[in-house]
């Protein structure tokens, strides 16, 4: 793994959360990334957020974001993410990014 990414690699084999540029939320184990940023994710699942449901969780199981894709990435809390009750949980879903 390359060391262009910063921060990246205290992350790896944690759960993370990606915002991409199109305003997509995709949460996993990171388990990789390169030069680019392009990060690999295992056990992913994209959340869907709706302001008349709860979330959605898409599984995607191992995927791979391209870096110039990725607008935001954070780590995951998982005991504070453990305790959300995705199913009550109410907000817009988030615009593309414009750089």
């Amino acid at each position: 793994m390359a060391s262009s990414g910063p921060g990246l690699e205290s992350l790896v084999d944690q759960i993370i959360s990606v915002i991409t540029n199109d305003g997509r939320n995709i949460v996993g184990t990171l388990r990789g990334f390169d030069q680019a940023t392009n990060i690999i994710l295992d056990e992913s699942h994209e959340r869907v957020y709706s302001t008349k449901e709860g979330v959605q969780q898409l599984v995607l199981g191992l995927y791979i974001i391209r870096g110039d894709n990725i607008s935001v990435v954070g780590e995951v809390d998982e005991e504070l993410d453990a305790r959300l009750d995705l199913s009550k949980l109410r907000a817009h879903p988030l615009k593309p990014v414009i750089h």
